[in-house]
């Protein structure tokens, strides 16, 4: 008796005609194929193509070329081992913050070197008027009255006989102090005796410094001195 065909039931078709069933039964021949198929493929590439090799990955290899040393030749000792600095030992005795200090052997015991000597009066004139210096105060003359008498008495006798006058300028340096302490001819007046007269009549004048703000300075300034028959005057 043959046996009869299965039959899904949702389908009432046989179980062996559905797609599934027909592959299940042709897997096997399928497998086997393949798996004889990729053993001649392997077979074919070994046997034409011997020499494959697989690249190397990365950088190059380096070859470090070795020298031979003859044996004449001294090869000094490796140097010494570099040595760990050494810890730091605490001291256990105590030191005053005030050290004796040892005493002067240059300056002695005295009070030490005296202070430099001031400048003369000669070192501190400069060679002669030039340059501006800054000033905020400009000097002026206490004794008015002091040159005025002397501008009369210095005036040369022939000259104010003769009623001959004029005018003379003249460069005055005038230092911290307010002294004169150089006396120069800027424009003459054209008359040696005056010109004379009025470099004596100002050497006796005094005037208040010169300030750049609280600073007493030293400078140049220009004096006018009239010398006139029946008047004179300084300024």
């Amino acid at each position: 008796m043959r046996n009869q065909p299965s039959y899904r039931p949702d389908l009432n078709v046989p179980v062996e005609g559905l797609a599934n069933e027909r592959f299940k039964r042709s897997f096997s021949s399928w497998f086997w194929g393949s798996i004889t198929a990729a053993a001649v493929l392997h077979f074919v590439i070994f046997a034409y193509f011997p020499s494959m090799a697989v690249a190397a990955a990365g950088s190059g290899v380096t070859i470090t070329e070795v020298v031979n040393i003859p044996p004449d030749v001294d090869i000094p000792p490796p140097p010494d081992a570099l040595r760990r600095p050494a810890q730091p030992v605490i001291s256990a005795v105590l030191i005053d913050d005030v050290l004796p200090l040892a005493p002067n052997t240059i300056l002695g015991d005295g009070p030490g070197l005296p202070p430099p000597p001031k400048p003369t009066a000669a070192e501190t004139v400069p060679d002669g008027p030039g340059g501006f210096v800054v000033h905020t105060l400009k000097p002026k003359m206490l004794n008015q009255d002091e040159v005025n008498r002397v501008l009369e008495r210095e005036y040369p006798a022939l000259l104010k006989d003769a009623g001959i006058g004029g005018k003379a300028t003249v460069w005055l340096f005038i230092d911290e102090e307010g002294v004169v302490r150089d006396q120069r001819v800027k424009e003459s007046s054209g008359h040696a005796g005056l010109d004379a007269a009025a470099l004596k009549v100002v050497t006796v004048a005094r005037f208040s410094p010169a300030k750049n703000r609280d600073k007493t300075v030293a400078l140049w300034i220009a004096l006018d001195i009239t010398f006139k028959a029946n008047q004179q005057s300084v300024g």
